[in-house]
């Protein structure tokens, strides 16, 4: 809404992502904007598990860090987001031009062109594959296979009432990559790790999507919120969290992890439980603090639990 009435106050209309300047620092303030329509900085949310995953293999292979490795896995994982950001928005433009709550987004705006947003994409998708090639021929090769979710998502909400499925599964994708990129070879450890992370981010999905139950309906935009209503998303979100708290445990215990992993576990657990108390059928004012602030407390805390267990267990960085 604010970008918005930026918009309205500025005088003159001018070119979407052209800031009146010309030359170099019309150029950056593009760069800006599409760094904020991908809003890059909540690529946070979806390193820890990433590296959790790329360490654990790190420690089951010869116990040291590959720095070259996980630097490749991070610009893999970032590049990735980006794209698939980048497409949720290009697809949503016009649900979201129709939706207050996203009425202020670059694309809807104009502060970003979706020719820009467009190049961006495809940018980012040439950085992540860049980023595959250089690990190992497997990753390369299951490349594809991981831009498909992130494709089919921002579609998934116009023929089913589970696109918290898809993004879940496009979720899921991170760490199994992860840890491809660091054996070349295919581990089942990975894939539980893999469907923790898809769960929890579908279940949250399912928290998120409650905000836009009205705007949905009208639209014909669908959501398990906008099908069966607030109360059945929100127990559907718990169920998932649980599920997801279940695939945790089965992931420690199948890397045989030590206590400060599973101190972590613990905390996530109370996390995800306050996460729950703090967002009601009726009250989801303090929805954006579940999303923000606890998701990211859940992330950077068990990896920090998880990497003080390799490290105490014989990782050397």
């Amino acid at each position: 809404m604010a970008a918005a009435a930026d918009a309205a106050d500025a005088g003159p209309a001018r070119p979407a992502d052209d800031d009146g300047s010309g030359g170099s620092k019309a150029g950056s303030s593009k760069v800006k904007a599409f760094l904020r329509l991908v809003m890059i900085e909540h690529s946070v949310f979806a390193l820890p598990f990433a590296y959790i995953a790329a360490l654990t293999a790190m420690f089951q292979t010869d116990e040291s860090v590959h720095w070259a490795e996980l630097g490749l896995v991070t610009v893999a994982m970032v590049g990735m987001r980006t794209f698939a950001m980048a497409c949720n928005r290009i697809i949503d433009r016009e649900i979201d031009a129709r939706n207050p709550r996203t009425a202020g987004r670059e694309l809807v705006t104009g502060a970003v062109s979706v020719r820009t947003a467009w190049t961006g994409a495809l940018v980012a998708l040439a950085v992540f594959l860049g980023a595959a090639a250089a690990l190992n021929p497997l990753c390369l090769a299951l490349a594809p296979v991981a831009v498909v979710p992130m494709v089919v998502y921002p579609y998934g909400k116009r023929f089913t009432d589970y696109p918290h499925a898809i993004l879940g599964l496009a979720q899921a994708i991170g760490p199994i990559g992860a840890w491809l990129a660091v054996t070349g070879a295919w581990s089942w450890d990975a894939v539980i790790l893999g469907l923790a992370v898809g769960v929890w981010i579908g279940g949250f999905d399912l928290i998120f999507a409650a905000q836009d139950v009205e705007a949905d309906r009208v639209e014909g935009v669908k959501s398990v919120p906008a099908r069966f209503g607030v109360p059945a998303a929100l127990h559907g979100a718990r169920a998932c969290h649980v599920v997801t708290t279940a695939l945790l445990v089965w992931f420690g215990l199948a890397t045989d992890a030590g206590v400060f992993f599973w101190v972590g576990l613990v905390i996530v657990a109370a996390a995800f439980g306050y996460e729950h108390t703090i967002v009601r059928p009726h009250d989801l004012s303090r929805l954006n603090r579940a999303f923000f602030t606890v998701n990211g407390f859940i992330g950077i805390t068990l990896f920090v639990c998880a990497l003080a267990d390799l490290v105490v267990r014989g990782l050397t960085v």
